[in-house]
């Protein structure tokens, strides 16, 4: 008899089991948080939307090459959302003198890109946008770079084990003049200090000087990239890194004048974080100020500055450094045993009663010998066994048996929630 062929699932794309779902809740539980410490409100906008929100802002790479596009049956073309900031644009425009301003927005959900599956990138993937519109100031940035290093800290993740690089586009802008970059020159040259780690140094210098610079263009601009305190000559940047003291991340911000990101639409303020260990290569997440987006769909100008972070870069970190084990996907760390079909009823109240008090609980499903509900427990990951058998019954009583050391108790079904509130913490 042949074997049966196992349809495999399409390509790029993601399977949470029990312990991959444990982990994108996990990350979405400290978005969560960190989004409502400073007071954003959650929303989202549709999956689908037609190709042409994303021509103006995202260029042609996204909207050729990596939007999932496919026809609605009246021709028009649709894709799977490769984004989510045109669609907040839109949302905003529509409802432009409607919405109470400074607006503070933030979403978690489903995106797709049609490109090359590999480590830190798939087609499917989960992401974490944080927006706010309505007010230019750098320290309307640096709430937003706030709310992302406060995720790192409450994903565990300390100063040491990642950073956030900051820098400035109207300061890189003025450098680039500086350096009699010509305006029309000074994209491409952006550009070329994004793709600088990504290629060696003999061949990004030529790279550099076939884009129209001198030799002495070409030194100014390395000098430029090395000068980690150009920022004090920044009153903006100055004023980011107080008020990113003030809100007590200093230790997790550094400046970086590499750092060129989203060179179609940010105008001021662009940053990345990053793991120190340079395990990924990709940036954990990224933002910046946008002034310009509103009017592209067509709103009226609004300034505003957010940030985007794919699920699948910080999972990998938080599995690398042990923030998040197997053991996180259940939720239960009490099982109640089944003697026999004569004492389900007393186990399932005593589960039922722990229930009632908070505590989750898996009952087992059917009787069965001891040590296989203790195996059961083990492999799952519960420490905490109550044993109902027919001599605790007889006396009111249950034994607790602890997994990790083996050690049991005797105690009265009475006292049972508060010993187990007190071992649970």
């Amino acid at each position: 008899m042949s074997e049966k062929k196992v349809i495999q699932s399409v390509k790029g794309t993601r399977e949470f089991y029990p312990t991959e779902m444990a982990l994108r809740n996990f990350i979405y539980s400290r978005a969560r948080e960190a989004s409502e410490l400073f007071g954003f409100q959650e929303w989202d906008g549709p999956f689908l939307e037609t190709i042409d929100l994303y021509a103006a802002k995202s260029g042609d790479e996204l909207v050729k090459e990596q939007a999932f596009v496919f026809p609605d049956r009246g021709g028009d073309l649709i894709t799977l959302r490769p984004e989510l900031t045109p669609t907040l644009a839109r949302m905003v425009a529509q409802k432009q003198n409607e919405l109470t301003y400074p607006l503070r927005w933030w979403s978690f959900g489903p995106f797709w890109r049609y490109e090359r599956p590999q480590r830190g990138r798939s087609r499917e993937f989960f992401q974490w946008n944080v927006d706010m519109m309505g007010v230019n100031s750098p320290e309307a940035d640096a709430e937003l770079i706030a709310v992302a290093a406060n995720f790192l800290r409450l994903c565990g993740l300390k100063p040491d084990q990642t950073v956030i690089l900051i820098n400035n586009r109207k300061l890189m802008d003025q450098q680039f003049a500086e350096l009699e970059i010509t305006p029309e020159n000074r994209l491409a040259v952006s550009n070329a200090v994004d793709r600088r780690n990504k290629m060696e140094s003999d061949k990004w210098d030529q790279y550099v000087i076939d884009l129209g610079l001198t030799e002495v263009q070409l030194n100014g601009l390395k000098k430029l990239l090395a000068d980690y305190d150009l920022w004090k000559t920044s009153d903006e940047l100055v004023r980011l890194f107080a008020a990113l003291k003030d809100m007590g991340v200093g230790e997790y911000v550094r400046f970086d004048p590499n750092i060129m990101r989203g060179l179609l639409y940010y105008t001021g303020t662009v940053f990345e974080a990053f793991d120190t260990s340079g395990s990924v290569k990709r940036a954990i997440f990224g933002g910046g100020r946008y002034d310009n987006l509103l009017k592209e769909v067509g709103g009226d100008p609004l300034s505003g500055v957010g940030f985007a972070m794919g699920d699948v870069v910080v999972g990998i970190i938080l599995k690398e450094l042990g923030l998040i084990t197997d053991q996180t996907s259940l939720p239960a760390k009490v099982m109640v045993t089944i003697f026999d079909a004569g004492s389900y009823g007393v186990s399932a109240k005593i589960a039922t009663n722990l229930r009632n008090e908070g505590i989750n609980v898996i009952l087992y499903p059917e009787p069965a010998k001891l040590q296989k509900q203790f195996k059961f427990a083990d492999k799952m990951g519960i420490k905490s066994v109550v044993v109902v058998g027919p001599d605790e019954i007889s006396q009111g009583n249950v034994t607790l048996k602890n997994l990790t050391d083996m050690t049991q108790s005797t105690i009265s079904e009475s006292e049972l929630v508060s010993v187990l509130l007190k071992s649970l913490k």
